[in-house]
């Protein structure tokens, strides 16, 4: 246990450029404060005590705001920064040197009983608010998007995002776990090729009206429906566009 305290103490300064001083992150940092608890609770937990490991891991989400089953498996090195709103349950399994952010929950998705809570390869990034649903395998190197919802297994060393979660393949490119701004933007993607397509489709729509137009073709109701439609049409380079592809989202 010592060895796994000491690893889960080291991970912080490598990974948290806040981390000033040891007195700090002793004091100052719930993540490794409900670590130490959840440690103590485990191993009580599988001596078969019925009442002190719930008690201790309540006392610890009572002080840290994070909530973890002494049941649950965690591995060393691991690091919930912040870890406001953290839910980890009885049967999920997290791996060696994962890093947790706040409002993360590995929880069940009923009251079916055994193992019904995830399990965590090796250096997975789970995001602020990320929720990783049932009794999945998540792989190692996985990174797991702010605000995505998992529901299903996800291989090793790809990136997912959304609600629900896509899984998205990054072979050969290894990203910083830190630097979250790198995650891949599917709906920006599709809303593009959308765009891209509906300009489309107004051109076409313009070059029929202009024909017709030189023509002096006009069909009674599809003409008046023809010279009815607007022509402002949607630009990629327009401002609200714009700033959604550039990160503001919807």
């Amino acid at each position: 246990m010592l060895s796994t305290l000491t690893a889960d103490f080291k991970i912080i300064f490598e990974r948290d450029p806040a981390a000033r001083n040891w007195l700090e992150v002793i004091f100052c940092y719930p993540g490794l404060q409900a670590l130490l608890f959840h440690r103590v609770a485990h191993w009580l937990w599988h001596l078969g005590l019925p009442f002190i490991p719930r008690l201790m891991s309540h006392i610890s989400r009572f002080i840290t705001g994070i909530e973890i089953h002494p049941g649950a498996t965690i591995g060393q090195g691991v690091f919930i920064d912040h870890g406001m709103g953290v839910v980890i349950g009885e049967t999920a399994i997290v791996g060696d040197y994962c890093l947790i952010y706040q409002g993360v929950t590995l929880g069940g998705t009923g009251k079916e009983s055994g193992k019904r809570h995830p399990t965590l390869g090796e250096n997975v990034v789970v995001g602020a608010g990320a929720k990783v649903l049932g009794n999945l395998l998540i792989g190692n190197n996985v990174r797991i998007g702010a605000g995505s919802v998992v529901l299903r297994d996800v291989p090793s060393d790809c990136t997912v995002v959304g609600v629900p979660g896509r899984v998205l393949y990054r072979s050969g490119v290894r990203v910083d776990p830190l630097e979250h701004g790198r995650l891949p933007d599917s709906e920006a993607t599709v809303i593009r090729a959308l765009v891209d397509r509906i300009e489309g489709l107004e051109q076409q729509i313009q070059a029929l009206q202009e024909r017709q137009d030189q023509d002096r073709v006009l069909v009674g109701v599809a003409t008046q429906e023809i010279q009815g439609l607007e022509r402002s049409y949607c630009r990629v380079g327009d401002r609200q566009l714009q700033e959604f592809f550039d990160g503001a989202g919807i």
